[in-house]
């Protein structure tokens, strides 16, 4: 069931009051956003996260807090290799690479702001685990254009849109050249939000690849191409997994994709 905006954010007043250590700080940034200068906000959870935005910190809740990819998909397991495709400022990296000591993550951010938060954030954490690169992923390498359609950054997209926005090139990688560059047999977990280049790279993926990740949680964005989460559902049925969907409770064209792998004991 859908609830209206001002229910869905007095909802979550208790869990940032809970979450944040310096809660506020979060006033600032609703004065205040985008910060021409990045402010510290520190999790009671012992993470610690520069951001630009109140959407940052929010975004910052629900992964590292509410641990929605987790809590729409499944636990993840010490000792898993992640690949984390639209990693942003670092929080969904940051929140299992932290507590999962053991485990191998994998970020992918093309948005320069974006990526230079996601290496300072790595550093002020003291992640050793974790690799970050630079690029988007997609369906070919080489170059992609990135929209810049939003004073948010986690919106910007590599999806061809008819909103007006500046255009900035990035390096583009594929899922397939991921595996190849670290060798990879297999991935445990692939997070995904990406604005919707989710159906340009799995729809055009190598299946033999695809076929190779064990979980899949994804964010679908229903609305930003001619594809909607119902031809994911199709593709990875073909493919061997088992879907489940959790709606979005405020937003129709928004979710949680789960997949997983049938090929493995789950």
């Amino acid at each position: 069931m859908r609830i209206s905006q001002l229910q869905y954010y007095f909802s979550s007043i208790p869990t940032l009051l809970r979450g944040f250590g310096n809660w506020p700080k979060l006033a600032t940034l609703l004065v205040c956003s985008p910060r021409t200068e990045p402010i510290v906000l520190r999790l009671n959870n012992g993470l610690v996260f520069k951001v630009r935005t109140f959407m940052d910190a929010w975004i910052i809740k629900e992964t590292c807090l509410d641990e929605q990819y987790e809590q729409a998909s499944t636990k993840l397991t010490n000792g898993w290799t992640v690949i984390d495709v639209g990693a942003g400022l670092g929080d969904f990296t940051i929140s299992v690479a932290k507590r999962y000591p053991q485990s191998s993550v994998y970020a992918y951010e093309p948005f320069p702001e974006s990526f230079a938060l996601l290496r300072e954030n790595l550093k002020l954490n003291n992640i050793q685990n974790a690799q970050a690169f630079p690029y988007a992923v997609g369906s070919h390498k080489g170059t992609l254009l990135l929209r810049l359609i939003s004073k948010e950054p986690v919106q910007h997209t590599t999806t061809p849109s008819n909103q007006e926005g500046n255009l900035l090139e990035v390096q583009s990688i594929t899922l397939e050249q991921i595996f190849s560059q670290f060798q990879l047999t297999s991935c445990h977990y692939l997070k995904m939000d990406c604005e919707g280049a989710e159906y340009d790279i799995l729809l055009n993926a190598n299946v033999e690849i695809v076929q190779k990740i064990q979980h899949i949680c994804l964010e679908y964005h229903d609305g930003t191409t001619r594809f909607s989460h119902t031809d994911l559902v199709v593709f990875f049925e073909k493919c061997g997994f088992q879907v489940r969907l959790t709606p979005n409770p405020v937003h129709a064209n928004l979710g949680y994709l789960y997949a997983a792998n049938s090929a493995y004991k789950l």
